[in-house]
């Protein structure tokens, strides 16, 4: 990109991240203060379903509703629908919220939007004490869309392919463990990096697995 000049084509924003890594909470408002349409994964799973977003399936993991048919029937509708609001002249940034554990998924996305929006992916982390504390809010709340379980947050641990193939300029990474409009603010200057064509530090990938 010539100097001093930025890229004018749309955005796609993904969220990404363990179970009650704070990702749906964090993506959901940032859209909303933007004003972007906003698509998580665990919505559209249950609509695909045919069930209600709050009502609990508490699957083993891989299994029902989680199984590997569904999520790539869920992923796939997740990328049908960014498309679709990307049509539109008035909508200048979609944002998708799932957990994006698999390099084959972030491809995707990439391979999907690549001559019409920039993509960038947010990474979002907390310390385990605080990923139990959050599945236990959540198994409490009846208006809960999740289905997260501690042992569910161990087997995605396990599995959880870590986003080193990205590339820094479309790579951010935010520990969520904070006030919700702290955590905006400096979302806000992350992706300002990207709005301004500057790719992140590559530093930032350090520790991903701890």
């Amino acid at each position: 990109m010539p100097k001093g000049k930025t890229d004018s084509r749309k955005r796609i924003v993904v969220f990404m991240g363990m179970i009650a890594s704070g990702k749906s909470y964090l993506a959901g408002a940032w859209a909303g203060r933007h004003g972007c349409p906003y698509f998580n994964t665990d919505v559209i799973r249950k609509t695909l379903a045919g069930i209600d977003a709050t009502e609990s399936r508490p699957e083993e993991a891989g299994q029902g509703i989680y199984s590997a048919e569904y999520t790539r029937r869920t992923y796939d509708a997740m990328l049908v629908s960014a498309e679709e609001r990307l049509r539109d002249p008035a909508v200048s940034c979609v944002v998708l919220d799932g957990s994006y554990q698999s390099e084959a998924e972030r491809d995707r996305v990439r391979r999907t939007f690549e001559k019409t929006a920039r993509v960038v992916f947010v990474m979002c982390s907390c310390k385990e004490t605080v990923t139990k504390a959050r599945l236990a809010e959540r198994a409490a709340d009846p208006a809960s869309v999740s289905d997260g379980r501690w042992e569910i947050y161990l087997a995605q641990k396990d599995a959880f392919e870590f986003p080193e193939e990205l590339p820094v300029e479309q790579f951010r990474r935010l520990d969520t463990d904070g006030p919700l409009d702290v955590l905006l603010g400096q979302l806000d200057a992350l992706l300002q990096q990207d709005a301004a064509g500057c790719g992140g530090d590559k530093t930032e990938r350090k520790g991903l697995r701890t």
